[in-house]
């Protein structure tokens, strides 16, 4: 067994002393301040790892939860369901691991402001690339970026109704989520009926011809993707 990272260690304490303190104070420098104290992390440290301050500590937090979904859904036999009902049982495992609604909702409104909207943007995204991930997608091309572009929207709308659904076991935000994903299930079948179409795969030919160049990224330095080698 490897010896935990220091840094890791440190910045996961600091995590844990700061949900006790966001539903107060929300994702804010009161509570990294108040969260440095209780964790015993010194501020030189704290700075550090948290070099954006109150923004990285929230971004650190949402990046936790993604961790530890793919950690349980790589525990989770999810092969015999069918590919609407995997990303469904991916998205309610990410809800299901929140330890409390107030978390989100604060980070919600935190993200909503227009300094932190493109880094909150940026880590629905990662959330979305998360679940792929762990759901296996293999894709290489234009629908590495279609699939997390959907998947993100879908996964947007159902926090913002999980935040306000009170039903046993969350049953009202699962029926949404199933409806979401139906929407996009419809949008994907009338794509593949223009592209049989002889008219719709004439009047596509141009876009699909530069689209099939398009790569996905392959590493996060490599972002946001390529066009493939012509050579």
């Amino acid at each position: 067994m490897t010896e935990e990272n220091p840094l890791n260690a440190a910045r996961e304490a600091v995590i844990g002393a700061a949900l006790a303190h966001v539903p107060f104070d929300g994702w804010s420098e009161t509570t990294l301040k108040a969260a440095l104290a209780d964790s015993g992390v010194e501020p030189a440290l704290g700075a550090a790892l948290f070099p954006r301050g109150a923004l990285d500590l929230a971004l650190a937090y949402h990046r936790q939860g993604d961790t530890r979904m793919m950690e349980a859904l790589a525990a989770t036999d999810l092969d015999a369901l069918r590919i609407r009902d995997r990303i469904a049982s991916a998205v309610m495992t990410r809800l299901d691991l929140v330890e409390d609604k107030e978390l989100v909702r604060r980070g919600s409104t935190f993200f909503a402001l227009p300094q932190n909207a493109t880094e909150g943007a940026r880590a629905i995204w990662g959330t979305a690339d998360a679940i792929w991930t762990a759901l296996g997608d293999t894709s290489d091309d234009v629908n590495w970026y279609s699939k997390r572009a959907t998947l993100s929207a879908v996964y947007s709308a159902t926090v913002l109704y999980w935040l306000g659904d009170d039903s046993p076991d969350h049953e009202a935000t699962r029926d949404f989520l199933d409806r979401r994903i139906g929407d996009v299930m419809q949008f994907e079948k009338m794509k593949a009926a223009v592209r049989s179409n002889l008219l719709g795969k004439a009047l596509l030919a141009g876009p699909m011809k530069l689209m099939g160049q398009i790569r996905a990224p392959r590493a996060p330095a490599d972002l946001p993707g390529s066009l493939k080698d012509r050579t």
